[in-house]
């Protein structure tokens, strides 16, 4: 029966002129399909979007005052030498491209509904349909009775690890209850297949979410999850083009179709700036056909933390708005410092942003690390964060540490980068790294590193505390950084 469905689909692509070099990727991608042929209309909708793509390549076309502030952010780039620790892939971006299955989902990792599908061609055709991470259906497809999820046969351990523990992140600083049960009319089963994707939203009854070999982590697992939750990704906002630029000529060919922006009548973003730190970002080479970066962020020292391995605090802002958490604390006064808000959990604590902490985020986080004072004369920070005892395969959880350097009031601090370890300078720095806070928004990611070429960088706050972050998860990583106050 599989077989003759694969025969089907396969008549179904030829018809639909798809077999050109991109339809011999389709057939391939569709061979390896197993549990989730029978319920999915990939081909369709894939060809929907494929058949779109001279629209959406003629807006990505730029302008000449574009290209010329692309060349110059190009010529501030340095040019690190990219690592590989996972032979799978270091992305969700390399694993789905490797097992050809991202060739039949949008944007990669997506599955849509062919209701979803139909709203994104009418939106292209100028027909807008859907609002916000929402569709029609809005609030329908929220998971208001929680996220009940259950694990196929196939789920390994580590696969149900990481999910649970991608849960737990999303859980912790929202009000949304994930719970096991197999029995829940809505449900999510989590499998083993080829790659790491997931539906968009509550479709009601059974969905399903894939990690499958080398989506084993946190950070993928949560990344999953979002999309589940109803989330898009962040590199698709409307307002993209005011923080990245897309390098069109460095993208796979038959991927240019799948960095389609959405609209301002289609993205709604609840008033939250765009965040380079967004876990539901992909990385700066995300479908590069010559390891040069396709996306380049405006403020060119975030190059590195596109692909972040973390759910950003803009985002735990973003879901909570979206689930109406923010209502359940309307009556209790916002006491939080650095732009934290109230825990709908316990609205006597703060969710904060990253490097503080606290019941009202105006303490460093409870973790290694200390408190520096900055003198006028530079000053050393050397970090070591890991495990050196542990073997070279990367481990679930993050060993982390916050420093926080201090000025006197009226002064700046200034953070130069001396040297970071060799072996592990990914997209998005997702084993390890640091993150050195000096945006002038505390709610912001800060810039995140992992490379020993990003020695002699230089970064200079907007205030007298800079919050500084080392974080691992494969070995250990020594970060060496100077700073004095300015």
């Amino acid at each position: 029966m599989r077989g003759f469905l694969l025969f089907l689909l396969l008549v179904v692509c030829v018809n639909a002129g798809l077999f050109d070099n991109f339809g011999e990727k389709i057939k391939t991608a569709l061979s390896k399909i197993k549990t989730t042929l029978n319920k999915s209309n990939l081909i369709k909708i894939r060809e929907k979007i494929h058949a779109l793509k001279n629209k959406i390549v003629a807006k990505l076309t730029l302008t000449p005052e574009q290209k010329a502030a692309l060349a110059e952010r190009l010529k501030k780039l340095v040019n690190i030498k990219k690592d590989h620790v996972n032979p799978k892939g270091d992305s969700i971006e390399e694993i789905n491209d490797k097992t050809h299955i991202g060739d039949l989902l949008y944007q990669g990792d997506m599955v849509l509904t062919p209701q979803q599908a139909d709203e994104l061609v009418a939106e292209e055709e100028g027909r807008p349909k859907r609002q916000a991470f929402r569709d029609r259906r809005y609030p329908q497809t929220l998971w208001s009775s929680g996220v009940a999820y259950f694990f196929h046969p196939n789920a390994t351990p580590e696969v149900k690890s990481v999910f649970k523990k991608g849960a737990a992140w999303w859980m912790k600083d929202t009000c949304i209850d994930f719970f096991e049960s197999a029995q829940a009319k809505d449900r999510i089963r989590v499998f083993k297949e080829d790659g790491c994707w997931s539906y968009v939203g509550r479709l009601g009854n059974e969905q399903d979410l894939s990690l499958g070999s080398g989506c084993e982590s946190i950070g993928t697992a949560a990344h999953e999850i979002g999309h589940a939750l109803g989330m898009f990704h962040t590199h698709s906002r409307h307002d993209r083009d005011s923080f990245i630029t897309l390098n069109s000529q460095n993208i796979k060919p038959d991927w240019l179709d799948q960095f389609k922006k959405e609209t301002t009548a289609t993205n709604e973003n609840y008033g939250i700036t765009y965040d380079y730190g967004s876990i539901m970002h992909y990385g700066a080479q995300s479908a590069t056909m010559n390891k040069k970066p396709t996306m380049v962020p405006h403020d060119t020292n975030y190059i590195e933390t596109l692909g972040s391995p973390f759910i950003s605090f803009y985002e735990l802002l973003m879901m909570n708005k979206h689930y109406g958490c923010l209502d359940k604390c309307k009556s209790t006064p916002n006491k939080c410092k650095m732009g934290g808000f109230p825990h709908p959990r316990d609205c006597s604590k703060c969710i904060c942003p990253r490097g503080y902490g606290g019941q009202f985020c105006d303490q460093k986080p409870d973790t290694c690390g200390s408190i520096l004072q900055a003198s006028a004369t530079y000053k050393t920070l050397e970090d070591l964060v890991g495990d050196r005892n542990a073997g070279g395969q990367p481990r679930e959880d993050y060993h982390t540490c916050t420093y926080w350097i201090v000025a006197p009031e009226g002064k700046k601090v200034e953070v130069k980068f001396v040297n970071f370890s060799k072996g592990i300078a990914v997209d998005g720095c997702v084993y390890g790294g640091v993150e050195i806070k000096t945006h002038p928004d505390p709610r912001m990611t800060g810039y995140r590193f992992c490379a020993p070429e990003d020695a002699g960088k230089t970064l200079v706050s907007s205030s007298n505390l800079v919050p500084i972050i080392t974080y691992n998860r494969i070995y250990a990583t020594q970060t060496v950084l100077q700073y004095r106050f300015v």
